[in-house]
């Protein structure tokens, strides 16, 4: 059975009376320990299909089953603890707070969890190390690059050990030079750590890193 699988998959919003349709009969498996990119021009649904993958939004038909379990029919209590167990979120435009440092930012997730303070700590050092900023633990958003931003963004996706890894755009706020470190650390982190990575990309050059390319267009997706 597939890690993922997404059957007959439809979505739509209402504007007054006319529905605009946004996926329409997505079909899609991924394996354990795949790498896919996600690609289509803007508007073509990319976002909407990763955010029903995580639990964030509800499909109006059609399944989402991970690792055996029914996404969609979880209550919103479930999905938030299914969500803070099997989800990373990686986001394009970083989403750290800038009153707390690194260490502290990535700690967010595990403030959920029933993890003592020093295990929080070992597990915060541990993905620093993972991403190569363990001499940056103490430094504000403010006080980093970019790149370095992005870093603190996917250790703070990793921190809790998530089964799927899921990343919108992540290296579409990046310079050249950035966005190749980050993807070659997604490489790594499917690769040496096995992790489950879809991720949505405008960038041709950064799909090439996956092993499996799709693309969505006008909510239908092909190969």
């Amino acid at each position: 059975m597939p890690f993922v699988e997404i059957k007959d998959l439809a979505m739509a919003y209402y504007r007054d009376s006319q529905k605009i349709a946004v996926l329409e009969g997505v079909d899609l498996e991924v394996e354990e320990g795949q790498f896919v990119a996600l690609m289509g021009p803007s508007g073509s649904g990319k976002t909407t299909l990763l955010n029903i993958l995580a639990g964030l939004d509800k499909a109006e038909s059609g399944s989402v089953i991970v690792d055996g379990q029914n996404v969609g029919a979880m209550s919103h209590k479930q999905l938030a603890a299914w969500r803070s167990r099997h989800i990373g979120f990686v986001f394009q435009f970083y989403n750290l707070l800038p009153v707390l440092t690194a260490f502290q930012n990535i700690e967010l997730p595990l403030l959920l969890t029933h993890l003592s303070k020093q295990e929080r700590r070992d597990h915060v050092r541990t993905v620093l190390d993972i991403v190569g900023l363990a001499d940056r633990a103490d430094h504000y958003p403010g006080q980093l690059s970019g790149g370095q931003q992005q870093r603190v963004g996917i250790a703070r996706a990793i921190v809790s050990d998530p089964s799927i890894i899921l990343g919108d755009e992540p290296t579409g706020d990046l310079d050249a030079a950035s966005a190749d470190e980050i993807l070659t650390l997604l490489q790594r982190l499917n690769q040496e750590y096995h992790k489950t990575i879809i991720m949505v990309t405008h960038d041709a050059k950064a799909a090439e890193r996956a092993d499996v390319i799709v693309h969505l267009d006008k909510g239908v997706l092909t190969a």
